[in-house]
Parts: structure tokens; C-alpha cells; sequence
């Protein structure tokens, strides 16, 4: 599916040799579809700049997989997505499930089953500040001017894949975490690699003085650190990184974790941005690498056109820096900063003076296909509708 054709007056770079490529859009539940729409119409709008062709095809998981096949994950969507050159997602999870412990088929496991599916082993989420948002953040604007860091987590691994037992009384409990050499060994070199990139430095995080699993990771990353001479590296316990995060996060380049730790604390740093709604994911491994946002899927806002598309819409930038579309992926990101130096935001970050999700959507596709003036008269921009006149 390509965008729409665009006028011949308008600025194109199209490539001759654009590339093709198939990609499997998982909407999910609550928000998920409303802000997975955005990153389609963005996609295609690049599609039409650029010369591309991006086919999707689209399939269930989740809550709304269960309620149409009592299965949070069918077979079709496993195999679309292990045919597929990048899967596209939106958010999963909804409070039937939620508040029920005694569910046996729940919406997350789906999306364990697919990462366990596809071998995707490392989960990546940039954290970056918007000097326009500095003062929706909790921390101070001087701590977070330039906060810039990547973190790495272990996905397929550890406490969440490890065997669990309950007793017959249901008064005892375990999850047993493991983890094996190989396991540490291919996200670490991912972490180094993208370090070398960056400001090449690394930081493990690990809880080392109590855990054996903590003590085998970081024996790991010290011996491939000597493949790595440039990349400075230091480590830190969990509980003091978590406190690191918030008193100095600018100290960080890329952080290397296991998954529970990664879990947690990736969501700890996505609030330093001001919104969660603005933070993207991707999640590679061996074949297909899937992209979300990291926020949930938010049912109490679904279908009211107000969740921020923007972590989504970043989400598909990191797809296309996947597919080594470079300059495109930039571009999507010059048009989400273009949105928010602009004030043009959703409720999230400004609940009085804000635009609707479809609205960035559309503003962003009409930047990124450069149909926007470079000075534009907000009055003009009608609140359901990016049309500039």
C-alpha cells in the first residue's frame, strides 16, 4: 500500500530504486488501533515521498484475539509475523483481565509468545528530552536539558520465562530466574555495538552482591568488553541505577540490562520526558524485530481520539531506521519535533489547549510529505483536521 500520489508541484525525493517491503500491523487493544492508524498514514506518506512500497496486512493479538478466538495469539499472526520484514504494534492488555488473578488466558501472553515466536531477545528504547516539554518532566529542567540514552533489556529471559510454582495451599510461591551464557552473550554484543555508535560508553545493570544470575552477567560483559577497547564500561547495582536515573540521567549512554530489571526501570526513565505517550520501542532478535510505543493500551481513553500517537509514530521511525531507511526515519523525527515546538499536542501535555490524535497524525504525514509551509498560522489548523490554509 503506497500513499496517496502527490501533486507534481509538490517536493518529492523519490528513488528510483525504492525499496518494498511487508509489514504486519498488530493494533491490539484500547488506544492500539487509534495510534497505530497514525503510524500507517505516516508510513505511507513517506512511501509516496520517497518512492517505497509498504504492503500491510493486518491480524490480531491480545484481548481482542481472545474475544474473537479465545486465543491471545493465533497461528495466523505467528506466521504473517515470522514472514513478514517488520511488525508494527500497538498495545495490549485490557481491565477484564487485569482484574481478575484467576484468568487462565491472558492478553500478555500473547505478546510473550510472539517475542518467544520470533527470538526476539533485546528490547531497545531510546530516552530523549524535548526542550519543549522541559517543565511537563518531574525532574528539574537543568537535570534533563540534553538527556540522551538507550536502553538495552533482555526480553526472552530470566524471572518472566522461568519456572513457576504455587503450592496445593496456595501459600507459597517461586519463579525461578535463569539465565545462560549465550543469552547474555547476543544482546551484549548489540549493546556494545550500538554503544561504539553513540558516546561509547556502557553501563551494566545488574543486582551482582545478591543474585548468582547477576554475578554470571556481569562476568559475561566483562570478558566481551575486552573486544570492545573504546567503549568505557561501569556498572552499578539496580537499586542504585534506579536512583541514578532520576538525580543525573545525562550520565548515561547505553544501559545494558536483564529483562525484570529492564522492565522496570525503562519505565522508570520514560517519565522523564513528560509523557509515556512519547517514548518508541523496537525489539530484535534472529528474524522479523517488532516496534511499539512503551505505553499500555489505556482503555479509559480508547475510541475519544485523544491518546498521543507520538511514541507510535516514533516507533515507525525506528522500523525505518531497521529497514536502513535513514533519511526517512529522521525526517519522521524533524516532523514530531516540528509538532511539539508548535504546541501542537495532545492532551496529555496540554489537557486544555490540545489537538486530537487523528490531527498529529495527519500533520505529521502532510510534514513528512512536504506539504507544510515552514511558517504556518495555528488558527488555521482545524482541531480534527491538519488541513493548512
Amino acid at each position: 500500500m503506497k500513499g496517496k500520489n502527490q501533486d507534481s508541484s509538490e517536493k518529492t525525493d523519490t528513488d528510483p530504486t525504492g525499496v518494498q517491503k511487508n509489514i504486519v500491523v498488530i493494533e491490539g487493544d484500547g488506544i492500539g488501533p487509534e495510534v497505530t492508524r497514525q503510524s500507517v498514514k505516516v508510513l505511507n506518506s513517506i512511501a509516496d515521498r520517497f518512492g517505497h512500497e509498504f504492503s500491510f496486512t493486518y491480524f490480531l493479538m491480545g484481548a481482542i484475539a481472545i474475544d474473537k478466538t479465545g486465543n491471545p495469539l493465533p497461528d495466523e499472526t505467528i506466521e504473517a509475523s515470522l514472514n513478514s520484514d517488520a511488525i508494527l504494534f500497538g498495545a495490549i492488555g485490557h481491565p477484564k483481565y487485569d482484574n481478575d488473578p484467576s484468568a487462565k488466558v491472558r492478553p500478555e501472553q500473547g505478546l510473550l509468545k510472539l517475542r518467544k515466536s520470533l527470538q526476539l531477545f533485546a528490547n531497545i528504547r531510546p530516552v530523549s528530552t524535548y526542550a519543549a516539554l522541559h517543565h511537563l518532566s518531574p525532574l528539574k529542567t537543568k537535570n534533563i536539558e540534553g538527556v540522551d540514552f538507550v536502553i538495552y533489556r533482555e526480553l526472552t529471559g530470566g524471572i518472566y520465562f522461568g519456572k513457576k510454582e504455587i503450592n496445593a495451599a496456595g501459600t507459597q510461591a517461586s519463579d525461578d530466574c535463569v539465565y545462560s551464557r549465550e543469552e547474555i552473550e547476543r544482546i551484549s554484543h548489540l549493546a556494545f555495538q550500538h554503544a561504539r555508535q553513540r558516546r561509547k560508553k556502557l553501563t551494566l545493570v545488574d543486582k551482582a552482591n545478591v543474585l548468582e544470575t547477576s554475578r554470571l552477567w556481569r562476568k559475561v560483559v566483562q570478558e566481551i568488553a575486552g573486544q570492545y577497547k573504546d567503549v568505557a564500561v561501569d556498572f552499578l547495582f539496580v537499586d542504585n541505577a534506579a536512583m541514578q536515573i532520576i538525580l543525573n540521567p545525562k550520565q548515561f549512554d547505553v544501559i545494558l540490562t536483564e529483562n525484570m530489571f529492564g522492565d522496570i526501570i525503562s519505565d522508570e526513565a520514560s517519565v522523564i520526558s513528560g509523557s509515556l505517550g512519547l517514548l518508541p520501542s523496537a525489539s530484535i532478535g534472529k528474524g522479523a524485530a517488532l516496534f511499539e510505543p512503551i505505553h499500555g493500551s489505556y482503555p479509559q481513553a480508547a475510541g475519544k481520539d485523544i491518546a498521543n500517537p507520538l511514541g507510535s509514530i516514533l516507533s515507525a521511525a525506528m522500523l525505518l531506521d531497521h529497514i536502513e531507511l535513514h533519511k526517512e526515519a529522521n525526517l519522521v523525527r524533524e516532523a514530531v519535533d516540528w509538532t511539539l515546538r508548535n504546541g501542537f499536542v495532545t492532551k496529555d501535555i496540554d489537557p486544555v489547549n490540545f489537538y486530537f490524535t487523528t490531527t498529529i497524525g495527519e500533520l505529521i504525514s502532510d510534514y513528512v510529505g512536504g506539504k507544510i509551509p515552514g511558517d504556518i498560522n495555528k488558527a488555521n489548523v482545524e482541531i480534527r483536521k491538519s488541513t493548512i490554509i
